[in-house]
């Protein structure tokens, strides 16, 4: 697989895109060859900020999210879940909510621990 001669779509300006990127590319099932020069690339990518958001306002900066305890309603184990359990639903550790979630064919997505 031959380097490759790309133009930016930002600067207009010819970069090459190399066997490694093209192998880098193909490995992680990009089928889209990159639109932009690594000069650009970096300018977007400051642009943007901590968070990834390109709006106004500022930096953003994530939270972890809170977690809190619950009991797995199938095998028992204690777990943390993002929600706060209310005890009307059953909750389930992450195992469970998969094999819950692959059995119902992901209906009940908004039941357990994701």
């Amino acid at each position: 697989m031959p380097d490759k001669n790309l133009t930016c779509r930002d600067c207009n300006q010819t970069f090459v895109f190399t066997t490694g990127e093209q192998e880098f590319y193909a490995s992680k099932g990009y089928t889209n060859e990159p639109g932009r020069c690594t000069a650009c690339r970096g300018n977007r990518t400051d642009r943007r900020g901590p968070g990834g958001s390109t709006g106004g306002g500022g930096s953003f900066e994530r939270r972890p999210q809170q977690m809190y305890p619950a009991v797995c309603a199938q095998c028992g184990k204690d777990t943390q879940v993002p929600f706060l359990p209310r005890g009307d639903r059953p909750v389930y550790c992450s195992t469970c909510f998969e094999t819950q979630r692959g059995s119902t064919g992901g209906s009940r997505r908004s039941s357990g621990a994701r």
